[in-house]
């Protein structure tokens, strides 16, 4: 493809970012999913066939997200309970003591972003971590000047967090001696547009500490890396999965020093916040999110099948209950039965771990993929980026005013990603039998010409 071409692409898909962000709802599912796929097709096209160099690639990166810099979020409404929270600690409230709804009156205009937040997310304390909690603060502070002001200041805060990710993550790949354009499989992929930068997920924002992290780990520069584990942690409670897997690593007493460190910093955060009530509402938000919500899952679905057939009944207590343990068992497997010593091994487990930890989630979240996404671009492991297209179809749920899925929908999203995912393993085993075969020769060639 000449560069005349790619360049007629890549205003093409400004276009298309443009009518996304600016003309359709989640509620026309046809809209979202034709546009969405048409700029996954511009994103092949760039990124397989483009000669263009690589910082005019990422040039269009940051152009795209720029195309959204003034729009709403359409596929989320998670950014109205980010705003209320900021705004509660702005206004001296401790966000994790008070319930918005009913209690639009501590904040001015705080009935719009209660109506806009939705019932279920007004009625339930927030559940997001104390550094997330700071970083509300931020596009809080313009409130006052209208949501169009702290939509873009909340936008240009994750634009600059996927510049970071983009920054370290480049830094690692060339430390694994791996080819700096796999980025692009990230920066430029219409999902991580759309959702981190379009829709506000502070996934990114987590990711860009998380990324910073892994690199200085891979340094062995381990202290600087546990204080930026720990504010990954403090956006997004999720990355703390990935901790044993650095055991086999750091060895015992420098994974305790490592571990405790991220405990005190997090400590550290919370202490503006501390409040026995806030233990009690954090940990109940937690509870209801694993033991009620349900929400484009894979394998909890099939086991709630199950469930409906033999008892009669959803058994999602019974399964959230479970669940953990399961999760627990597979990353006491993939922390210690594995050669985690090796860059490269340990990296695929962290993504082993968080993509097994989503196939037993109850609550899939598009967004979610991010992480899996950014993982699999320093591996061989594609699965994740089948998944970051397949992942739209969920949207469907929302073309019903009661948010009804289409299993149809999601049993095949999870069809054609669990088959993604066999090609993988069987490729990586297919390789590892190569690579042993090639070994073997090596060898005995060597002890040939030892014997001569």
């Amino acid at each position: 493809m000449t560069n005349k071409h790619t360049l007629l692409v890549i205003l093409l898909c400004c276009i298309a970012y443009y009518l996304f962000a600016y003309t359709t709802q989640r509620t026309d599912f046809f809209k979202v999913f034709t546009y969405y796929t048409l700029l996954f097709i511009g994103f092949i096209l760039i990124y397989r066939y483009s000669h263009l160099n690589f910082r005019s690639i990422i040039f269009a990166g940051l152009l795209f997200r720029l195309m959204l810099l003034f729009a709403i979020p359409n596929l989320s409404d998670d950014f109205y309970r980010f705003l209320w929270d900021g705004n509660m600690f702005l206004e001296g409230t401790n966000p994790y003591l008070v319930l918005p709804q009913n209690n639009g009156e501590l904040m001015t205009n705080g009935e719009a972003l209660i109506k806009g937040m939705g019932s279920m997310n007004a009625s339930h304390y927030t559940c997001y971590p104390p550094l997330n909690q700071f970083a509300f603060t931020i596009p809080a502070l313009f409130y006052e000047n209208g949501i169009i002001t702290s939509t873009v200041i909340l936008r240009i805060t994750l634009v600059l967090s996927d510049v970071v990710t983009l920054f370290f993550s480049l830094k690692i790949l060339d430390i694994l001696k791996l080819d700096r354009r796999k980025i692009l499989l990230y920066f430029i992929n219409p999902f991580i547009i759309i959702e981190l930068s379009g829709n506000l997920h502070y996934e990114g924002m987590m990711i860009a500490f998380l990324a910073a992290s892994l690199y200085y780990f891979l340094k062995t520069r381990y202290y600087l890396s546990s204080m930026l584990l720990a504010g990954a942690i403090s956006i997004k409670l999720i990355p703390l999965i990935f901790l044993p897997i650095f055991y086999k690593k750091l060895g015992i007493q420098k994974f305790l020093i490592y571990g405790s460190i991220i405990i005190l910093i997090n400590l550290i955060f919370f202490l503006p916040f501390l409040n026995q009530s806030l233990i009690d509402n954090f940990m109940s938000s937690l509870t209801l999110y694993f033991q009620r919500f349900e929400f484009n899952a894979s394998l909890y679905y099939v086991i709630r099948e199950i469930g409906y057939w033999t008892k009669g009944y959803n058994m999602i207590h019974t399964i959230g209950k479970i669940s953990p343990f399961l999760i627990l068992l597979l990353l006491t497997l993939f922390s210690f039965f594995r050669n985690n010593k090796d860059k490269k091994v340990l990296i695929v487990s962290m993504l082993w771990v968080i993509s097994c930890y989503y196939f037993l989630s109850s609550v899939v979240h598009p967004w979610y993929i991010a992480i899996p996404l950014f993982l699999s671009v320093f591996t061989s492991i594609k699965f994740p980026l089948f998944w970051s297209y397949l992942v739209v179809l969920s949207y469907s749920a929302y073309t019903h005013k009661n948010y009804e899925e289409n299993m149809w929908l999601v049993g095949m999203e999870y069809l054609f990603v669990l088959g993604c995912l066999s090609i993988d393993l069987f490729s990586n085993k297919k390789l590892t039998s190569t690579k042993m075969k090639r070994t073997k020769n090596i060898e005995s060639l060597s002890n040939s010409s030892t014997d001569s």
